[in-house]
């Protein structure tokens, strides 16, 4: 008889309880996943910043992000409208 109730109060009720404890793995699960996702991001920008070392490629970078160009050159942008029509 004494036994249930105690179960109750653990499960539930308790700073310690089971539903805190789930709360606290959600948070550690997606703390995992933001830790995953800026050590991907990391890996990736170590790659750019390795790539860029290269002048070719770091002229190539200039250009497309930031739309640089060389003396007496042209650059067009090709816009295309992604709204369909009916």
């Amino acid at each position: 008889m004494i036994l249930i109730p105690f179960i109750i109060w653990m499960l539930f009720f308790d700073e310690n309880s089971y539903l805190v404890h789930r709360k606290f793995d959600k948070e550690i699960e997606d703390l995992e996943s933001s830790i995953n996702f800026y050590k991907n991001k990391i890996e990736e920008d170590k790659n750019t910043i390795k790539k860029l070392q290269d002048s070719l490629e770091l002229e190539r970078f200039a250009r497309e992000q930031y739309l640089m160009k060389k003396e007496n050159e042209e650059i067009y942008l090709i816009e295309f409208d992604t709204i369909s029509k009916k």
